[in-house]
């Protein structure tokens, strides 16, 4: 099968080349990499650096909706405040996205239009992908069709934990070619995964099916995006990049929400991959609440006065 990295185009060529690549990539050290995170999260980020580091946070906000009870004008109400997050001070910067369902992607377009904020769409039968890969293309082709600019995917984690590794390859493949434009983020679901290991084996087939973002999680389970699962996330787009000089964007999504903890996940990424990613067209939180909480911080630093939370919008 092709694949967007021609160095790997061997370990594409069939299930068990795919399977002794992925079995190949070195084990990952828990400790280590929880060591590291934590370590990295000690970091003090004061003043100038910390009013920066809030203003890039909230310029990389995938700011989501995802219910059931969701509605036209919640989408729409969500869409003002990504492009106005702070509607008494047009200096802050607005969010990278509006992450809704296939069906609120047309209404979310429209109210966006202009803005620069882009349209995200989940599909694949979001959150768990368990429907049959002509349902999980169609809702692609719908999500596209009403204009959206991104794709969120869920991966089979069935067929990766059962160790069918093609059969995701082949279904990312067939995700990004129903893409067109749109970028395509890969979520792997972290918490499902279980071990290191395979958030990094997933992370490599992700990149080699051609994936444009790999994402940690849906925010629909117990364990989201954690700073270690991000930090090895992290490494391998760097690895990535070394060996085949295609950039990789990261998305950390769920349980994000104070900004205490998104200059955390700034820090590993400034750290681990590099400056080059300390960019909304590399790298997103996937949030809901967190825009608040980095509002009140931002304000408590222009103003000297901590606002508190009814003093920002509601979403």
């Amino acid at each position: 099968m092709p694949t967007t990295a021609p160095a790997f185009a061997d370990a594409t060529a069939s299930d068990s080349a795919l399977r002794r690549f992925l079995h190949g990539l070195p084990g990952v050290d828990a400790v280590g990499l929880e060591a590291r995170a934590a370590s990295l999260g000690t970091r003090s980020i004061k003043t100038t650096a910390k009013a920066y580091a809030i203003d890039l946070a909230i310029s990389m906000i995938d700011l989501t909706t995802l219910e059931g009870s969701d509605t036209p004008g919640k989408v729409r109400a969500l869409a003002a405040k990504a492009v106005h997050p702070d509607p008494t001070d047009r200096t802050t910067p607005h969010t990278a996205a509006v992450c809704v369902y296939p069906d609120m992607a047309a209404t979310a377009v429209a109210a966006l239009a202009g803005s620069g904020v882009k349209v995200a769409s989940v599909a694949t039968a979001f959150p768990a992908g368990r429907a049959a890969l002509d349902v999980k293309l169609a809702d692609v082709r719908d999500a596209v069709a009403a204009g959206a600019d991104e794709i969120d995917m869920v991966i089979d984690r069935g067929a990766f934990l059962s160790g069918r590794y093609l059969k995701v390859y082949e279904e990312i493949l067939a995700v990004k070619a129903e893409c067109g434009r749109a970028r395509l983020k890969v979520i792997f679901e972290t918490g499902e995964l279980s071990t290191y290991d395979n958030i990094r084996r997933a992370s490599w087939l992700g990149m080699l099916a051609g994936a444009d973002f790999i994402k940690t999680s849906t925010g629909k389970v117990g364990v989201n995006a954690t700073p270690a699962n991000t930090l090895l996330m992290l490494e391998a787009v760097r690895d990535f990049r070394a060996q085949t000089g295609i950039q990789i964007g990261v998305k950390p999504a769920g349980g994000i929400r104070t900004s205490k903890d998104a200059i955390k996940f700034l820090v590993l990424v400034n750290e681990t991959a590099g400056e080059d990613w300390l960019d909304s067209h590399w790298f997103r939180f996937g949030a809901s609440s967190l825009l608040n909480d980095l509002l009140m911080q931002r304000q408590k630093l222009s103003t000297g006065r901590y606002s508190g939370p009814d003093y920002v919008t509601v979403d």
